[in-house]
């Protein structure tokens, strides 16, 4: 039978479905290993950042609980929570080389790991000085990480040539969604030792699988001065020193960063606080606070791309920063705890994309000193907020301390607006 065909074949040609056939194997696209491997780094990377966002997340939910437990006032766990502000700080002004001499990805693996394992000390603490102790610990691994899996994400937004960096930071929001929506529902059912106990074997099993997948691909990078100039490739510079006008942008870059991740890690530690405390909402409820925090972000970076290939990063910087400045004033002030909610999450959409632009323009002009420089200083702010609201709420009340978010909400866009000109290579 098959001489047959071939008989038929030879005399009368192909048949229409072998002629398909040919087609298909003719046209069909070769593979791209490099593609590939992109892709792959893509998503490893992705579970790192949203597995940042879920542990951080579950410490934050169980903040009231924990704060009763030690029975701490709101000064004293202000004070607590700088430990957590000191430890990453600290380890944030060295991550940059110790990036240099081990690795990005090295460094992201091991703070993760890190990570994972001191999120369930704080609950163990009789007192806030052991609290705010341990929460050094928390500090150096969450501050290592972020300004590793950042740096790796310059290099990798740079190899894409696309600017992604909000879809990173996307992940990092989900994350924060889920913990924080599985921190709502365990926390009338686990105290917060069992609850964080629990992320302990998950952290460690997304870092082993995610991090055989970072290990096992190599990154390109983009070296050269003048790389990475345009904003739509987000090209960074791995070893070319900055220039003074250079370095000052970066700085400038850092201090958008600052004024609003300011507002997103006081958010994360005192939203739900204040929805309990001023508000009379119960645990759950007060999780949900967080978690329209969360959720409203990663709608916000899920369309980061599409937004910064639209608008263009100033105007991005702009009106985010007065979204955010209008949403906070309404969370702090509403009578309802829903018109709270809803607040919350026009904060949230405000806040988005800045952070984001912000390290991935530092990145573009400095490569992974610029990274760290801007993440320094972003993360500074993320994490001095939440005590800085501390004091403040002694002082004034917390819905007062908490308009500081929608001042420095407004001031990052003046700052963006302001620096319009002199972003080099910036789309305006």
């Amino acid at each position: 039978m098959p001489t047959l065909n071939k008989i038929w074949t030879a005399f009368a040609g192909p048949s229409r479905r072998q002629t398909r056939r040919q087609a298909r194997r003719q046209f069909r696209p070769p593979t791209d290993p490099a593609g590939l491997s992109l892709r792959r780094l893509r998503a490893a990377l992705t579970v790192f950042f949203a597995l940042d966002g879920f542990v951080f997340a579950g410490w934050v939910v169980r903040i009231p609980a924990i704060k009763q437990q030690v029975g701490a006032s709101a000064s004293a766990l202000g004070l607590a929570l700088l430990g957590v502000s000191a430890g990453a700080v600290a380890t944030m002004l060295v991550t940059g080389r110790l990036c240099r001499i081990f690795g990005s990805r090295e460094v992201t693996i091991g703070t993760a790991v890190l990570l994972s394992l001191s999120v369930a000390l704080p609950p163990l603490t009789p007192s806030a000085l052991t609290l705010g102790l341990v929460l050094i610990i928390v500090g150096i691994a969450y501050g290592g990480m972020n300004v590793a899996m950042n740096s790796v994400a310059v290099d990798l937004v740079a190899a894409l040539r696309r600017p992604v960096m909000p879809s990173f930071h996307a992940a990092y929001s989900l994350g924060g969604l889920v913990g924080a929506g599985l921190g709502g529902v365990l926390a009338a059912h686990l105290t917060p030792t069992r609850h964080l106990l629990l992320l302990v074997p998950l952290g460690l099993a997304g870092t082993f699988f995610a991090g055989r997948v970072l290990m096992a691909y190599e990154l390109p990078r983009t070296a050269g001065p003048g790389a990475g100039a345009g904003a739509g490739t987000g090209a960074v510079r791995t070893r070319a020193p900055l220039g003074r006008s250079a370095g000052l942008l970066v700085g400038v870059f850092g201090l958008i960063g600052l004024c609003t991740a300011y507002g997103e890690g006081a958010l994360a530690e005192w939203g739900p606080l204040h929805i309990e405390l001023d508000l009379g909402g119960g645990p759950g409820t007060a999780a949900a606070g967080y978690a329209a925090v969360a959720l409203a972000m990663t709608v916000g970076r899920l369309s980061g791309t599409a937004l910064l290939e639209r608008l263009g990063q100033t105007r991005m910087l702009v009106a985010g920063g007065l979204t955010a400045c209008g949403g906070m004033l309404l969370a702090a002030f509403a009578p309802y705890v829903w018109l709270v909610l809803v607040g919350f999450g026009v904060t949230g959409l405000g806040l988005a994309n800045i952070f984001p632009v912000a390290i991935a323009r530092a990145g573009a002009l400095g490569g992974s000193d610029g990274v760290a420089t801007a993440s320094t200083l972003g993360y500074a702010g993320f994490l001095l907020g939440p005590p800085t609201i501390g004091f403040l709420a002694d002082a004034a009340g917390l819905p007062t301390a908490l308009t500081t978010v929608a001042v420095l909400a407004a001031l990052s866009a003046v700052i963006a607006f302001t620096v319009r000109n002199a972003s080099v290579g910036a789309d305006n």
